[in-house]
């Protein structure tokens, strides 16, 4: 590491997107200085470095932005070169991209509806995530990925960062949902990669306990349901809504949703 590089990281706790970025500065052996931000409520200093999308996380390399988490890993593995999290290969980049892309695009909105969802709603959330683990589970199995012990080989790479900062998630909501996401007889190879990733000494230091978690994502349900529930018993009195129902409501609905998007991968 240059020792004269500052290094500071915009992030908060519970945020998978978050997590991501501290691994893959653990992996790498780099210092740097941490601010925790509320996701509801953004710093100056968030807005002023991430204008467009005002949100976690953010790194700051002697001063000078870089947001989105993706973007974020891979400006860190090319600035500082050992311990790399991405083979040198282009084509074999070119394939932790697309899986990349898939788990931000195709995993993790399917398992936020889990969370978000309920009855014949939820059932076909659950089932478009267990679709979706299938395809993973054949790439280890007979794909690009095939005999391997992480995505990125004999150690956690790039691939293992963006699904694995996530998929802790999927325990979390199958006891606050009460719903079976990984099965390790239906996802053997998935189930036991996840459990070896949780298992290493950086992952332990990046990731929060399991029941601050589990608080965490109880909460949040809690206020879903408290929201769905004055919302049906003012359409079932028939009152209208006042202004200040409608703007509490309405920040609610921001506040939910901006704390949905920390829990999906």
């Amino acid at each position: 590491m240059d020792q004269s590089s500052s290094l500071k990281f915009l992030g908060s706790w519970a945020d998978s997107h978050t997590h991501r970025v501290r691994l893959a500065l653990k992996l790498k052996g780099l210092v740097f200085e941490y601010q925790e931000e509320d996701s509801a409520n953004p710093s100056s200093a968030l807005l002023l470095h991430n204008p467009i999308y005002k949100k976690v996380p953010a790194l700051l390399h002697d001063g000078r932005p870089v947001v989105e988490s993706l973007v974020i890993l891979q400006y860190i593995d090319e600035t500082w070169t050992d311990n790399p999290i991405m083979h040198a290969d282009p084509f074999e980049r070119a394939i932790v991209r697309f899986w990349c892309h898939f788990a931000d695009d195709k995993l993790g909105p399917a398992v936020g509806l889990v969370f978000s969802s309920a009855g014949e709603g939820q059932k076909a959330a659950v089932d478009q995530v267990h679709e979706n683990l299938k395809l993973l589970e054949r790439e280890l199995r007979d794909g690009a990925f095939k005999g391997r012990r992480f995505f990125g080989g004999d150690n956690i790479g790039l691939l293992d960062i963006v699904l694995g900062c996530g998929s802790y998630w999927l325990a979390v909501f199958e006891e606050v949902m009460e719903v079976k996401l990984v099965d390790p007889d239906t996802f053997p190879l998935f189930h036991a990669w996840l459990r070896d990733f949780e298992e290493q000494k950086e992952v332990k230091e990046t990731i929060p306990p399991i029941d601050k978690l589990l608080e965490y994502a109880r909460g949040i349900r809690q206020m879903m349901l408290s929201l769905s529930t004055d919302t049906t018993t003012a359409t079932t009195i028939g009152a209208p809504a006042t202004g200040s129902t409608t703007s509490n409501n309405d920040a609610a609905v921001e506040e939910i949703g901006l704390l949905q998007e920390s829990l999906v991968l």
